[in-house]
């Protein structure tokens, strides 16, 4: 596959992922919609680091430091989001973490993430 290709795989697969997110929001199962959700953004990103800098992406789930990477420009609002988007990564997986972050993710907490993923969902996707 050429980048172009490979572009469009990260964004076609990560639109997959957003409808899972969706669909699991939607059926009040909150930790893992936001679980999806980091992957959601993370799959963009790698579109993004793909489309301007190589096709051969980093192996790493941490989305500040592929947007680093990828010398994305972020506000410090973005950055913020994305570092605390990387924390459900890691809440959702470990079973250590998974109890207190299920009681963390009640449905306004969730609604308030699942509208900042939609958001950069939306930003990220115009520079692609």
């Amino acid at each position: 596959m050429d980048k172009k290709e490979i572009v469009k795989y990260w964004i076609k697969s990560s639109d997959n992922d957003y409808e899972t997110m969706d669909f699991l929001f939607r059926g009040n199962n909150y930790s893992w919609s936001l679980f999806v959700g980091h992957i959601v953004v993370e799959k963009l990103l790698k579109a993004y680091y793909t489309k301007n800098i190589d096709a051969n992406t980093p192996y790493i789930h941490d989305l500040l430091r592929i947007a680093d990477k990828a010398k994305l420009e972020l506000s410090e609002e973005q950055k913020n989001f994305l570092d605390t988007l990387t924390s459900f990564n890691i809440k959702a997986r470990y079973d250590d973490y998974k109890l207190k972050f299920y009681k963390i993710c009640t449905e306004k907490f969730t609604t308030i993430y699942i509208g900042k993923i939609r958001k950069f969902r939306i930003w990220i996707k115009k520079l692609l």
